[in-house]
């Protein structure tokens, strides 16, 4: 569509953020700046019981006809009643405009300020074209379902919303559609293969060639690279990254691209193939074209189930936090990869595009309060610079580095239990022994603030994107792999793998102060498994339970999981003595077996997690809703077995 007078007001949204009774938090994107009210109203007399102006919202300009609207309202707000919600526009109320988001009898968007986190959806890894269906479409029909009071008190994204390094083919020219559609920024780049955006979406290696286009380092790590031929390593280690996004405008499409249903109505997702595959004057290779066809139904059906994720998003209070696949895979892994990364101008701004849009897209909306005047004054001078000139590209690389030093990704959410969500990506506890050693997920100054958030608590939640206890046998491979000089080749980052951060944090289960429950709510891995944890040789033992549910559309590769599955059964056993040789001698580890056929701990299917916590704090439900609609739980073990 060449028209962009028939582009709908909303692009992408409203999600509904953050819900306290003090402040509330949308996200959405528009073709032209909004101007009306927004409308907060009591839906058991239908009153407006608050309004304020859409002028007091920041209005970001991403393009021509794309703005990025975060609407942070602050006030004084009922808590656990019915609420609806409205934004009056210049040309309607978006309820009107999108009906599509509304459930059955609603005549707007419903939703509770909920003081407590006792039924919470949770789940990571959500890749538009894996053919597993997507478990937010049948979240949503859960929730549609259900009664206002019933439904659960928000959603938690642990990573991965977005796939940056492993984008399909029907994707990557769907995201080049949105931006020439919206006019969204061009840019330039410094001692690049590239010059600017435009060259890259008129390259011949633009489609399934990215990789020849990604920069390298010379490998020194070890003493043979050294003394002989040097070892040249791609900087962007993901074995699928042959359509990696690159520019700033690439983020932001995909994200509208993967939140919404709009602009997908607007765009040719078989252009390319209509074109017999013909880009640059060069025909894609067999190959190329191959996968195309294998990636296209994949991403016909991801499109059918937006409307359904953007109406669930619509009404459930969402939090995210980023891990590696939202910027690049084995980012900030070793210490060896960042001094690579980030001493490379091109490789630097790549991630940095990732992290600007990681920022305006989930972090902001997480806890508006976290970000400073001063990433706002940044950001305004970069959007509103001339396009493919000097200042611009002063200013963009301004704001990437205040964002590479910016040490407050992390966040709480004030409920009962209190809820913490880790940043577990750019504080890391870096290895001082060898370059290519994994680095500890969090150093110890956050490990030290993220006790202190702990302190006085009888209960808590705690959002960690990898699993604090994995499954030990697919550690050990990975620690083998560590030792053989591969970090990466397995992604070998969990909280064990560095000394340091492993007993840093041991210690601050054992603390004395700590909380009575622990939930742990994780994600990475593709697959479910539900723990109970305890001290050894201590009575009063708090209860510690690691969760982990994903992906939301994604699977671990069979039948590898499968082996791994019956090798740790095997091996790890509670009174297993190989325990004493682990980093986590201290724990005993009881592992619940899912109510499915056979002896598989690991559930290896797309779902989202559902828990649903007594008033101690404790699980009283632990399951997962697949994407095929079946709820499969996890059922307490006895720990005298």
């Amino acid at each position: 569509m060449s028209d962009t007078s028939q582009l709908p007001l909303v692009l992408a949204g409203p999600l509904l953020r953050k819900t306290t009774t003090k402040q509330l938090v949308f996200w959405l994107v528009t073709r032209e700046p909004l101007h009306g009210d927004f409308n907060l109203y009591a839906e058991a007399d239908n009153a407006v019981i608050f309004t304020a102006s859409l002028a007091k919202c920041q209005q970001l300009r991403l393009g021509q006809h794309a703005y990025l609207v975060l609407a942070q309202f602050c006030g004084q707000f009922p808590a656990n009643v019915a609420l609806s919600y409205d934004f009056t526009t210049q040309y309607g109320n978006l309820s009107a405009l999108q009906s599509e988001l509304l459930y059955a009898g609603e005549s707007r968007p419903t939703f509770r300020i909920s003081t407590q986190a006792d039924y919470v959806l949770h789940g990571s890894c959500r890749n538009p074209h894996h053919p597993s269906k997507d478990a937010l479409v049948q979240a949503d029909l859960n929730v549609s379902q259900q009664e206002l009071s019933q439904r659960p008190d928000m959603l938690i994204m642990s990573g991965d919303q977005i796939y940056a390094d492993h984008v399909a083919g029907p994707m990557l020219d769907a995201i080049h559609q949105v931006c020439q559609l919206l006019c969204l920024r061009d840019e330039v780049f410094d001692q690049a293969p590239i010059r600017s955006s435009q060259e890259l979406r008129n390259h011949p290696y633009c489609y399934y060639l990215r990789d020849k286009l990604l920069p390298s380092y010379n490998d020194t790590s070890h003493w043979l690279n050294r003394v002989f031929m040097p070892k040249y390593t791609p900087i962007f280690s993901s074995r699928e990254c042959e359509n990696h996004l690159i520019s700033f405008s690439e983020f932001i499409a995909m994200y509208l691209l993967v939140w919404s249903p709009a602009l997908w109505q607007c765009i040719n997702v078989s252009r390319l193939e209509q074109q017999g595959f013909i880009h640059a004057g060069q025909s894609l290779s067999k190959a190329a074209i191959h996968q195309w066809h294998q990636e296209k139904p994949q991403i016909d059906n991801f499109v059918d189930g937006l409307t359904a994720t953007a109406r669930l998003m619509a009404h459930i209070p969402t939090y995210m936090i980023f891990d590696d696949h939202d910027i690049t895979d084995d980012w900030n892994l070793t210490v060896g990869w960042e001094h690579a990364a980030y001493n490379n101008p091109f490789a630097s701004r790549i991630i940095g595009n990732g992290l600007i849009a990681y920022w305006l897209c989930q972090g902001w909306g997480n806890e508006p309060d976290n970000f400073p005047n001063e990433i706002w004054q940044l950001a305004q001078q970069y959007l509103d610079a001339p396009e493919l000139e000097p200042n611009s590209l002063t200013h963009h690389d301004n704001l990437i580095q205040y964002l590479y030093r910016f040490e407050h990704w992390h966040y709480t959410i004030e409920s009962s239990p209190k809820v913490v969500v880790l940043d577990t990506r750019t504080r890391r506890w870096r290895s001082e022994s060898r370059m290519n050693k994994p680095s500890g997920l969090m150093d110890w100054e956050a490990l030290i603030e993220f006790q202190q958030e702990l302190m006085h608590q009888d209960k808590v939640i705690v959002v960690s994107a990898a699993p604090m206890f994995g499954v030990k046998f697919i550690e050990a491979l990975q620690k083998s792999m560590t030792v053989l000089g591969q970090p990466l080749l397995i992604d070998a980052e969990n909280w064990m793998a560095h000394p340091g951060s492993a007993n840093t944090l041991l210690s601050i289960f054992t603390h004395t102060k700590t909380p009575s429950n622990f939930v742990i709510l994780s994600g990475d891995v593709h697959y479910s498994f539900a723990y109970d944890i305890k001290l050894r040789f201590r009575k009063s033992s708090p209860n510690i339970y690691q969760i982990t549910c994903s992906g939301f559309k994604n699977q671990f590769p069979e039948p590898l999981l499968a082996i791994c599955d019956h090798v740790d059964r095997a091996l790890y056993s509670p009174r297993s003595p190989l325990n004493y040789l682990t980093k986590r001698k201290r724990l005993k580890v009881f592992k619940r077996d899912p109510d499915l056929a056979g002896k598989r701990r690991l559930v290896n299917r797309s779902a989202i997690g559902e828990l649903k916590l007594d008033s101690h704090g404790k699980p009283s439900q632990i399951s997962i809703l697949t994407g095929e609609g079946e709820r499969v739980s996890f059922p307490p073990i006895d720990q005298d077995l």
